[in-house]
């Protein structure tokens, strides 16, 4: 009986040290689980936020498109402008549009800059023939005062 009962001491003691091995074990998993849900929102939050910017700037974008939309534009700029219009129409993604409104910044840059050259240029024209206009005029001046007067 005394054997018996050593047995059922012994597995009773190996009980407990699996009982307790299992505890540790489930702690950790409790752990790990805490730190995978904490990543987790931590990732969903940063996703969010993300989210919530990209719609931000997409509102701003689709504003801005609506003033270029009626801004009034003529000549050649109006068929680029409508080509832009008509691309920006079709986007499906952030990086499209992000990539359209790059395309749009350069076109405007280049002709923004075409048109200061085209001012600058107008303006050396009209100062050249104001030059032209008060030199012909002295020299009308001074013929009419080197003809005697009858």
């Amino acid at each position: 009986m005394v054997n018996e009962v050593s047995q059922w001491l012994a597995e009773i003691q190996t009980l407990q040290q699996q009982l307790q091995l299992l505890s540790q074990e489930r702690d950790q998993a409790y752990a790990s689980a805490a730190n995978w849900r904490r990543l987790y929102e931590s990732e969903s939050e940063q996703r969010r936020n993300d989210s919530e910017r990209s719609q931000t700037r997409i509102r701003a974008l689709a504003n801005q498109l609506t003033m270029f939309q009626q801004a009034p534009v003529n000549g050649e700029a109006s068929a680029d402008l409508a080509q832009v219009l008509a691309d920006v129409n079709q986007v499906e993604s952030v990086d499209a549009l992000r990539s359209q409104l790059t395309d749009a910044l350069t076109l405007c840059d280049q002709l923004s800059n075409a048109l200061k050259a085209e001012q600058a240029a107008h303006e050396e024209t009209r100062h050249s023939l104001t030059t032209a206009l008060g030199d012909t005029i002295d020299l009308l001046a001074k013929e009419q005062a080197s003809i005697p007067a009858d």
